[in-house]
């Protein structure tokens, strides 16, 4: 800042001459000693700033300002409609920050008798995180819990009571195995998350672990001033939300399988017999999840309110934790008769106009094999619409070149030609023909499901030198083999040529089935399945009239365009509208008096469970046939015929969507697309392992 000088003053005329000062010694002394005085104070503050200065603003840093770390709430989660289905609800945790001279024991005796735990106990959590400046003693406390720890702040130096959140899923097992839960980062999986604190939460199964990085918030830190008694003086910097998830999923939909699921267990002959199911229903134009059904339910509250031990048992015992949706492969039975009937129409094994004449029997080599009843001239519509067994191993021995299989020959290879050249040449085409149709609509391929722990499915051939169990096989090897060298050296079987052609010798996961009748009900393009819509903006409230800008919209992934001939494609597609509206339909007996026109396939393999041989009920299907909307994938083991479990649980689903969606039903049956209030009050609300 710049001065004006001042003016200097005129002595007055009027103003006496000053008198000339004396200089005593004693003055002078006294002049001496102050002189000295504050010369070695200058000097002494001079060495603490310069040579102490560091050490000083150390302690005075690490005594007076603290930074304890606050943890970010977890993004939320929403439904299609913008039903909430996961959040961070707020909770108050004890958090212990290290400082000088703190007496563990000292405290460790103080609260121990408040937490209801031992001096020992607290120790322990004390000493159990040695290296971390910040460690969580206790969460979740009581108000009582908060007023003892508030009334003796000044006594417990480092203990601090933070504003924290826990993991909350409102509507219990809904979508249990979906949602995923959360835990906290261990040594086990510590170097995954490298740049975390150990104080926070991460997803360890299903959306919550796939979208970790977007639902993770940023770490604040909540500033402490003063030792004894410290208090908040605000943060830095503060703590910032994950960002919001809205899923493509349907709440209401995904709330009906479910119970409808366990309706149709109490229900069913099979009751006792089913211990798991799974169900998908696809937007066949974009792949988006509307429901994915996987039962046991799974609650991911278990996980985050304590109550993990209570249900621990029920949890490794049931199969609860795996996600049979995308998890578990199992035999398809003659859901894949339509891939199989389009890969043998492409290569000229059969055409439009094929009939054949079941007697019920056809003879393999020395082997015989019954279908369901002599259905007599049967084509490709009346042989896709009853499942006729013995078409299709013809079909399968065709793609193979397997000639002359009657109800009395066993067949042989092309004249002139030996079992062994035929087997590595003919047959490898064949059945590797076979499966690399199947491949092209994703079956035993993973889809890209946005989900964690997707299996794909796998394909098998019958090996005659292992007593002729079945061994898998890599279709993409035999088909680089044969292209390379013309042979494909191998031990199956001309049965394997049949049974591939029903769904015997291949198995697969019901989104792989799912994503399979989705490209045949959209024409040919073949959609990755996905269930996040579109990423929100931290703390962004979807609800019905939310008006929230998105971040990021989902756009629907085309991972195959497969170019099928249309008059192939509408064959089959005339098949599966038989299959559900012919009376001799394998599922006309659930969707004959349907509102709308549905397209399906049924499905039936034998399986062993519980060391005996069961059926797999399977059924594919999509709707409206002239217009479709979505498609359904059913698969319940141990439930006998696809007709018998999977088609009705199948209709129910199709039933429930237009309903929501106000087509085909009266306006009385019309459906909110909101989770109804009265699914708490459902039976597969309650707790999974008391339901039936």
């Amino acid at each position: 800042m710049k001065h004006k000088r001042r003016q200097q003053r005129q002595p007055s005329k009027l103003r006496a001459k000053p008198k000339k000062r004396v200089f005593t010694p004693r003055i002078g002394v006294v002049y001496s000693l102050v002189f000295l005085s504050f010369t070695t104070l200058i000097l002494r503050l001079g060495y603490l700033q310069i040579a102490q200065g560091s050490t000083f603003r150390k302690e005075a840093t690490t005594t007076s300002l603290t930074k304890i770390p606050v943890m970010p709430a977890r993004g939320w989660i929403y439904d299609r409609s913008g039903d909430l289905l996961a959040y961070d609800q707020p909770i108050y945790s004890v958090y212990l920050t290290r400082m000088k001279n703190q007496n563990d024991q000292f405290m460790a005796n103080e609260l121990a008798p408040w937490f209801n735990t031992t001096p020992a106990h607290v120790m322990q959590l004390m000493q159990a995180q040695q290296g971390y400046s910040t460690i969580t003693l206790f969460k979740d406390i009581t108000p009582k819990q908060l007023a003892l720890i508030e009334e003796n702040h000044g006594s417990l130096p480092g203990i601090n009571v933070v504003v924290d959140s826990q993991r909350a899923y409102p509507n219990g097992d809904l979508a249990g195995q979906i949602l995923g839960y959360v835990g906290p980062i261990t040594p086990q999986n510590q170097k995954q998350y490298p740049n975390y604190l150990p104080l926070q939460s991460v997803g360890e199964t299903g959306l919550e672990a796939e979208y970790e990085s977007l639902l993770q918030g940023k770490v604040g830190y909540q500033v402490m001033e003063g030792n004894q008694g410290a208090t908040s003086v605000g943060y830095s910097p503060a703590p910032t939300s994950g960002d919001t998830l809205q899923l493509t999923l349907d709440g209401r939909l995904q709330a009906d399988a479910q119970e409808q699921m366990m309706n149709l267990i109490k229900t069913s002959a099979f009751g006792s017999q089913i211990k798991q199911g799974a169900a998908v229903v696809l937007n066949v134009h974009t792949g988006g999840v509307l429901a994915m059904l996987s039962y046991p339910y799974l609650d991911p509250n278990w996980y985050t309110n304590g109550s993990f031990v209570k249900h621990a048992q029920y949890l490794q015992t049931s199969g609860a934790q795996m996600n049979y949706a995308i998890q578990g492969p199992l035999y398809p039975g003659s859901t894949v008769k339509l891939a199989n009937l389009l890969t043998a129409l492409k290569y000229g094994a059969i055409t439009p106009s094929t009939t054949i004449f079941d007697t019920n029997w056809t003879q393999i080599g020395t082997g015989f094999f019954h279908g369901d009843g002599a259905a007599g001239l049967t084509g490709v519509l009346k042989a896709v619409a009853i499942s006729d067994e013995t078409f299709f191993y013809h079909l399968g021995l065709n793609l193979g070149k397997w000639v002359g299989s009657t109800a009395t020959t066993g067949g042989s290879p092309p004249a002139g030609m030996s079992y062994t050249h035929w087997l590595n040449t003919d047959f490898a085409t064949g059945i590797t023909r076979l499966f690399q149709g199947e491949e092209s609509f994703g079956l035993g391929q993973l889809t890209g499901i946005d989900l964690p722990g997707e299996q794909k499915g796998i394909f098998y051939i019958e090996d005659s030198l292992k007593q002729y169990i079945q061994v898998p096989i890599n279709p993409q090897t035999a088909a680089q083999s044969l292209q390379k060298t013309g042979r494909y050296v191998n031990h199956g079987t001309p049965v394997d040529l049949a049974f591939a052609a029903t769904g015997q010798s291949q198995e697969f996961t019901p989104i792989e089935l799912a994503q399979y009748v989705a490209t045949i009900a959209n024409g040919g393009k073949r959609l990755q399945p996905h269930l996040l819509k579109a990423v929100f903006p931290p703390e962004a409230q979807l609800g019905t009239n939310a008006k929230v800008k998105p971040i990021k919209v989902f756009q629907p992934v085309v991972q195959k365009n497969l170019n099928i001939n249309p008059t192939y494609l509408h064959l089959a597609q005339q098949g599966m509208w038989g299959v559900c509206n012919l009376p001799y339909g394998t599922a006309a007996g659930s969707f004959m008096n349907a509102p709308y026109q549905a397209a399906g396939k049924t499905g039936t393999a034998q399986i062993y469970m519980n060391g005996k041989a069961e059926y797999n009920s399977v059924f594919i299907g999509y709707a409206p046939y002239n217009n479709p909307q979505i498609a359904v994938a059913v698969m319940i083991p141990g439930a006998g015929y696809g007709a018998q479990t999977a088609v009705p649980l199948a209709r129910k689903l199709m039933d429930d969507y237009f309903k929501q969606h106000h087509e085909f039903f009266p306006k009385s049956q019309w459906q909110s697309p909101n989770i109804p209030n009265t699914w708490v009050k459902s039976l597969a609300y309650v707790v999974p392992e008391q339901s039936p």
